[in-house]
């Protein structure tokens, strides 16, 4: 993440934007927590319970490093042992394009969270299109910085994708943004088409219909 992307606080602007979508004093499951950062955060501004699952033995040793409570798990897998409405909200941060099974995924975070909330990187930003026409080559961008041979993101997802998805699952979207390179919001009142186009990454808050 580039540092214009980041608050004076030296937090990346989409985990500040993400922590303020959830209600003070939450149980949290964050999905592929990573080495922590949103966990701590939200454990530490919202008061939240916040716990986590992270498929690297890495990520595990970084956020219990951290006094987290953050076991070892694969979310392609092991969300089916949750039991129904275990938490507020499921947490899937910049990690739903490296899952194997994305719809599986959003409809067990559903099912074991009253809501879900969900960031990716947005596969339809006009930087990569123009790249993938002028180059004839996969995109990298700073969020999206592999070689297409070495990268762990195996279902590249545009805005407009997920909509669909979420329309698929039975979710309501609730809240929605989307940050520019820069790391500014896209203003809300735009149409879907125009995040699509010039959102680098974009943040959803899910609940289930009805």
């Amino acid at each position: 993440m580039r540092e214009a992307a980041r608050a004076e606080s030296g937090k990346r602007v989409d985990l500040l934007l993400l922590a303020e979508m959830v209600a003070p004093g939450s149980r949290v499951l964050d999905v592929g927590c990573g080495d922590g950062e949103l966990l701590e955060l939200l454990a530490r501004t919202r008061g939240c319970d916040a716990r986590g699952i992270e498929l690297s033995r890495e990520g595990v040793n970084a956020s219990v490093a951290r006094g987290l409570a953050v076991i070892q798990g694969d979310a392609d897998v092991d969300l089916g042992d949750y039991p129904d409405d275990a938490f507020d909200y499921v947490i899937l941060s910049q990690t739903i394009q490296a899952t194997r099974r994305p719809k599986w995924v959003l409809e067990q975070m559903l099912r074991v969270g009253r809501r879900a909330i969900v960031s990716f990187p947005n596969f339809g930003f006009w930087r990569m299109r123009l790249d993938l026409v002028m180059n004839g080559r996969m995109p990298r961008t700073e969020n999206l910085p592999y070689s297409w041979h070495d990268t762990p993101n195996i279902h590249f997802c545009t805005i407009r994708d997920f909509v669909e998805l979420a329309g698929e699952v039975g979710a309501k979207i609730e809240r929605a943004a989307a940050l520019d390179a820069s790391g500014h919001s896209v203003r809300f009142k735009m149409p879907w088409w125009v995040w699509n186009l010039l959102g680098e990454q974009a943040i959803f808050l899910l609940t289930r219909k009805g």
